[in-house]
């Protein structure tokens, strides 16, 4: 068990989100832009997701304004910016907190630089969940069964806090909107 913790800790570590620049600057179809998004966020996430991201969820985004629309049934490194975003943040945000969480950040940046940001803030706390585990920065000594319990439900615990933060700040935001 803690062999395969390790591993998982060393590759995500590793792991690197493909910046804007990387991002192809040929158009996409649907199902290119889902199998490119699946090759990208694939390593990040559990292998028990059975679909990181489908034609019916981009379709819903698109409905619901969360990503512009198509053109011509084609997607650009726009659309998948938004949907490597949407689908790490879907994990511990509801989809109207997303919504409100990239128009915030949209308001005063382009959006290569908020994707790209996104990203490095992405890999930092990835590398810390990583470092943690692997005992590197934090003093975690994962000797019982106990430990990988604790372990578990410490990250439990902090991803609702994180959580519980965000819809803080985006009700503070929301807040301050509404009396200028």
């Amino acid at each position: 068990m803690e062999n395969e913790l390790t591993a998982w800790a060393e590759q995500i570590k590793q792991t690197k989100l493909p910046r804007w620049e990387e991002l192809p600057e040929l158009e996409l179809y649907m199902d290119q832009v889902i199998t490119l998004v699946d090759r990208y966020l694939a390593p990040l996430l559990v292998a028990k997701k059975e679909y990181l991201l489908s034609s019916a969820m981009v379709n819903n985004y698109v409905k619901h304004k969360l990503i512009p629309a198509p053109v011509k049934k084609r997607y650009n490194r726009n659309h998948l910016a938004y949907l490597i975003a949407i689908t790490l943040l879907k994990q511990v945000l509801v989809i109207p907190d997303i919504k409100e969480l990239i128009e915030l950040q949209l308001e005063k940046e382009a959006p290569q630089a908020v994707y790209n940001y996104f990203c490095l803030r992405q890999e930092e706390a990835l590398a810390h969940i990583a470092d943690l585990v692997l005992g590197r920065k934090v003093d975690v000594v994962l000797q019982t069964e106990n430990d990988f319990r604790h372990l578990a439900l410490d990250s439990a615990t902090w991803s609702f806090a994180n959580q519980t933060l965000v819809e803080k700040l985006l009700e503070i935001e929301r807040a301050g909107a509404d009396n200028e």
